[in-house]
This record gives structure tokens, sequence and C-alpha cells, in this order.
């Protein structure tokens, strides 16, 4: 099992590897769920984690919000994933949807190209696909050359039960061709 952290700066990046987290989620403004970290954070995370045999996953999100882009956000998402790259990232996190909550495939085709060479993560942009469209979401974004897909398995405010049902869909559709990642807000408490 690879322990995964979501990081908002390189303050505790250290502390999480030595407690045996292989794989890091860094971000900027974890209170809209995460943005786009500066290219100095994200180098000196990648630094650090060499230490520690750690991955280096970058969030490319432009701004807290939808999942909605404009041009120019998504020229600025594709510049990040440059810039990121040259960092030393191992690999990205995003997501891109349409104004009625679909894959924005237009859009993602360009990101995932961008990202070639990279591990890419489709990010809780996910949780804001209805349902119905989710497993048609997963076919695509694993032809598409996506590595994971991070979800909470639900929205906020669905019960516990709930979620690890749709969960069970979820991962049952994905078996063999992408993994699923549970984050963001799976809670037992």
């Amino acid at each position: 099992m690879i322990y995964e952290f979501c990081a908002e700066n390189v303050t505790l990046l250290e502390k999480a590897m030595q407690a045996g987290a292989r794989r890091i989620e860094l971000c900027d403004n974890l209170a809209v769920g995460g943005t786009t970290p500066s290219y100095g954070v994200t180098k000196a995370a990648v630094e650090l984690a060499a230490n520690y045999d750690t991955t280096i996953m970058t969030m490319i999100r432009p701004r807290g919000g939808d999942f909605v882009y404009t041009d120019l956000e998504i020229a600025i998402m594709l510049e990040d994933i440059r810039l990121t790259a040259q960092a030393g990232s191992q690999g990205v996190v995003f997501g891109a949807l349409t104004a009625d909550k679909k894959l924005d495939k237009t859009n993602l085709e360009k990101l995932i190209a961008a990202s070639k060479g990279m591990e890419i993560v489709f990010h809780m942009a996910f949780d804001e696909l209805r349902e119905e469209d989710q497993l048609e979401a997963i076919d695509w974004l694993s032809q598409a050359g996506v590595t994971r897909i991070l979800t909470r398995a639900g929205v906020s405010g669905d019960s516990l039960e709930k979620r690890f049902e749709h969960y069970h869909r979820i991962l049952g559709h994905a078996k063999g061709k992408i993994e699923i990642l549970p984050g963001g807000g799976i809670d037992l408490v």
C-alpha cells in the first residue's frame, strides 16, 4: 500500500515522508480545494522528496471554484504543466469539465498531451460528474492515458454507506483499467 499525503506547502513534507508517505499531492490553497503551487515550492518539494524515494504529484488548477475553465485558464494550466515538469515533478493532478458537468474532452486532450511522460491523476472534478456519467468517464480517462482518478465517491453530505456502495461500483468498473484513489472527505467520524 502506498501512503499519499496532500501537502499545501513544503512545511510538513519531511515529517510526512519520515512517517512513510511515498506519494505527495502538492498544491497550494487547500481552503479552496487546492491550486497550483509555485515553481519554487514544486522544485523544493522534488529535491526534498528525492531523499525519501517519494513521488511528487503537482496540482494543476489555476483557481478555486468550479472546474469549467476559460481558454486563458487552459493556457495557464498548459504552462504550469511545462514548469512542473521542468521542476522535476513526476506527475500532475488536474481535471476539466464542461458547463453541463461532463468531461471537457477537448481541453483534457490538450492537458494530457502536455503531460506526456508524467503520471496523470484526474482529481475531484470526477465527483462533480453525474453518477450516471462516471463509468463512461472512467473508460474515457483510462483510454486517454490518465493513471488514477481521485474521488470521494459521492458528494459532501452523502452517508458513509452510500459512498461506500458507490465506491464499490466505481472500483468494479475500473478494475484492470485505471486506479481509483479514495480521498478528500472520506472520513469514518
